[in-house]
């Protein structure tokens, strides 16, 4: 005959699988793979345009970041579905593999086409460096208590975000270190952090893994990639090609059709799929992504144009922009580690959101009354509250989609939030971008036919002849491709193009605004549903508890 029993070998019920060192110890596996990828991120962008100088390749940059941006997007549901499988540490692992071998073919880079391919590399390696991350955590702390540990995570974001600038202006403005290029280390730097990124995960991350049983979805792969693809590259391209070009129409038909041949797949394939469709059923799920796409359209309104402003309407370079940038990361952190304790003290978290959404749009909505006179003391205060909201949305979104997941999903569910906010940020860059390259022109243009008539313009031009030459021969305009010349120019004849350059980026962020204003209507039918005090492996041993054994006699 036989009895049923429960398992000899389980914990008693309700009884934490890991200790809080055994958490932190797992932690320092994690974030030495997120200071990777994010210290990479901060040092390749302030370094670009000499390295593009280098390989002979200023028009051909884009397509390095572009590649990156494409791989690293596509890749990430990818590691959620598969760690789901086949168990966080040998993706994690994988991950830090692909982007340290990334790295290095890119520090030996001959032509700007060869670190593009290098580049796509390293965003293999990337898509998994932050989603795993995320979902590892998800499987080692209990919702509620998960935000305690964010203030670490947002850490080593501010550690890179003061490091990244500095090192990446320095490793570019070296001729030569160690007998290499000075640039080249822009990559290699990433060599000795990754070897011991894999060391220390290698040891530390031993968590128990329950195998699901799933088909790879290559299909589903297949097409996500094909729809993906083309609408990356217009966004990415589009400004250059044209909105309505051959080239981008293209683009977007093979994307669409890529996409709703994507969402047809994932219904036949049901929980096999990359991304199923029963999880878009759940309102957490599908309305926290949701806001998470608006949410990558919005912050990247104060992310793209910030720079711009503070190097060509302020003159000050690409390190000391970055460093100015501060306040915004102090400002995420802050929120996001007071957020976090209150919300594990109490268990409540929609609040956050709310009020995140609606500084962040105060802040675009204030950034876009700034000008050429303004004082620098303001767009530093407000880039704290921009960053304040960030801190408040980011993290409390994240887990509410985890809070609502079951284990079996929790890796799709964690990838799904990162994924849904890149493609968000993906269109907002873009988008951005072409407001305000569409509308500087005509409004610089404005600038010069209202200052041309004044004396001191004049008075300018005539002492500057060469110039002046130059802004008969472009009909009134100069060649805004390279504003470097704006440094070196006569402060009067400067003036008219500063003030064009403000008043389009101050468009950029009242559309901005707009964007995160819709957001926070949005944000108020998100449910708050009570967070778990379980974590990912403890509600997996939950269902392994409660499940009979069947024992023979």
């Amino acid at each position: 005959m036989s009895e049923t029993t429960t398992r000899a070998d389980a914990p008693p019920p309700g009884a934490a699988l890991l200790s809080h060192r055994q958490i932190l110890t797992i932690l320092s596996g994690l974030l030495l793979g997120m200071f990777l990828a994010a210290l990479d991120q901060m040092i390749v962008a302030t370094a670009m345009k000499t390295i593009a100088d280098q390989l002979n390749g200023q028009t051909l940059q884009a397509w390095a970041t572009t590649a990156y941006l494409i791989t690293a997007t596509i890749s990430t549901p990818l590691y959620g579905k598969l760690s789901d499988i086949y168990g966080r540490k040998p993706m994690y692992l994988t991950a830090i593999s692909l982007f340290l071998a990334g790295s290095l073919l890119s520090g030996i880079a001959g032509s700007m086409y060869e670190l593009a391919a290098f580049r796509a590399v390293q965003g293999l390696g990337a898509g998994g460096l932050m989603s795993l991350a995320m979902a590892i955590l998800a499987d080692i702390t209990s919702p509620r208590e998960r935000s305690k540990y964010t203030g670490y995570f947002m850490a080593v974001f501010g550690i890179s975000s003061v490091a990244g600038p500095v090192v990446g202006g320095l490793f570019a403005g070296l001729h030569t270190f160690l007998g290499t290029d000075g640039w080249r280390w822009v990559f290699l730097i990433n060599v000795p952090i990754a070897l011991v990124a894999l060391v220390v995960v290698a040891k530390v991350l031993n968590i128990p893994h329950k195998r699901v049983n799933h088909r790879i979805d290559y299909v589903g792969a297949l097409l996500l990639t094909v729809g993906l693809v083309p609408l990356l590259i217009v966004a990415e391209q589009g400004r250059e090609w044209g909105w309505d070009s051959g080239r981008s129409i293209l683009m977007y038909v093979i994307g669409v059709v890529g996409l709703v041949g994507f969402v047809f797949a994932e219904r036949r394939m049901g929980d096999e799929a990359l991304l199923p469709m029963r999880l878009f059923r759940r309102q957490t799920f599908s309305l926290g992504n949701t806001i998470n796409f608006v949410l990558g359209i919005g912050m990247f309104g104060g992310m793209v144009s910030l720079p711009l402003y503070l190097q060509i309407v302020k003159g000050f370079t690409a390190t000391e922009a970055g460093l100015m940038m501060l306040p915004l990361t102090f400002g995420i952190m802050t929120a996001a580690g007071t957020s976090g304790q209150i919300t594990a003290k109490t268990g409540r978290y929609k609040v956050f959101p709310v009020i995140g959404f609606g500084l962040m749009t105060a802040a675009l909505f204030l950034f876009g009354t700034v000008g050429t006179d303004t004082p620098t003391w303001q767009p530093i205060v407000l880039m704290f509250l921009m960053g304040a909201g960030l801190g408040l949305c980011m993290q409390t979104l994240l887990v509410a989609i985890q809070n609502d997941a079951e284990p079996r999903d929790m890796g799709v569910a964690t990838s799904s939030a990162t994924f849904f906010r890149q493609i968000g940020g993906t269109i907002g860059a873009a988008v951005f971008l072409s407001i305000l390259f569409s509308t500087v022109g005509d409004k610089i243009g404005n600038a010069l036919k209202a200052a041309f008539p004044t004396q001191a313009f004049q008075q300018a031009l005539a002492a500057n002849p060469q110039f002046a030459q130059q802004l008969q021969q472009g009909g009134g305009m100069t060649d805004l491709n390279n504003t470097e010349f704006l440094n070196k120019l006569d402060p009067v004849l400067a003036r008219p193009f500063l003030d064009g350059f403000s008043s389009s980026i101050d468009l950029v962020f009242v559309v901005g605004g707009a964007v995160t204003l819709v957001g926070f209507v949005i944000v108020w039918f998100l449910k708050e549903i009570p967070l778990s005090s379980r974590s990912g492996l403890e509600r997996v041993q939950d269902q392994a508890d409660a499940e009979p054994v069947v024992a023979m006699h």
